[in-house]
């Protein structure tokens, strides 16, 4: 990995770190490169009032999202789900609850301090069919093709190295899993620096892609079925948006000779 590349994943871990501190002392998470009021676009607000009254105050304070994954996932009894860059835990949480105790719901986070904050929300909210795991979004340590559906909310477009993260994505799935995940994606008339400078206006942008790159880079991976739906607006061309995508099932060979 290039300098600048290990300098802004290290910029992204010492901001995250510091958001969970935040939360352990008793505030709420903020987002961006410098601390900033996190409005209606991002938070707990995205989540609906049964979910955020289920789960513990620390999880909602910490949940730094453009969307929630889980409302669009359709996780089901039974699946195992893999959530990238899980922060405080709120998404693992919610899904543990949905997937029941026959499934099992998977947290990944490069981040101690988000590491500790989501075991002890996992605690408190009495929930156990939970892991989480340290390490990266493009390196993930799990074998291949066991998870049934992977979700993110608005952390993809903060990688050092996206066609890594789909292409892990892709890989850690079974034949016929599928993806739901809430990202920040751009106008695809929009330039690099364009983006760059609405990232430091509106937090939790970063390095996002365009629509058009967003889908070329699923397409790269293996992915079908790709869906990508604004949902709302964080700035001028930029948006939250559900991102859906199946990796095809394996090819049926009991019947050829």
């Amino acid at each position: 990995m290039s300098e600048p590349s290990t300098d802004l994943r290290e910029t992204v871990r010492r901001r995250y770190a510091a958001a969970a501190m935040k939360v352990n002392e008793g505030g709420t998470a903020c987002c961006g490169p410098e601390p900033v009021e996190v409005d209606d676009n991002f938070g707990s607000t995205l989540y609906a009032a049964d979910e955020r009254d289920a789960l513990p105050a620390e999880a909602l304070a910490a949940s730094l999202g453009c969307g929630n994954p889980t409302a669009v996932a359709e996780l089901r009894p039974g699946e195992r789900v893999l959530d990238l860059g899980s922060g405080g835990g709120i998404d693992v949480l919610l899904s543990a609850r949905r997937v029941g105790p026959t499934g099992k719901a998977y947290g990944l986070d490069m981040t101690d301090e988000m590491l500790a904050l989501a075991l002890a929300n996992a605690e408190q909210a009495g929930v156990t069919n939970v892991e989480f795991l340290k390490g990266t979004i493009e390196a993930v340590p799990l074998p291949a093709d066991t998870i049934d559906v992977v979700i993110s909310n608005c952390v993809i477009n903060l990688s050092v190295d996206k066609p890594a993260v789909f292409a892990e994505t892709f890989r850690v799935l079974r034949p016929g899993g599928r993806i739901g995940i809430s990202d920040v994606v751009a106008d695809d008339t929009l330039t690099t620096d364009e983006r760059a400078e609405r990232g430091d206006f509106a937090g939790c942008i970063a390095s996002a892609l365009s629509f058009a790159e967003y889908r070329a880079g699923l397409e790269a991976a293996g992915f079908t079925g790709i869906d990508i739906t604004p949902t709302h607006p964080v700035a001028d061309g930029m948006h939250s948006a559900i991102i859906r995508a199946i990796k095809p099932a394996a090819p049926d060979t009991a019947c050829r000779s």
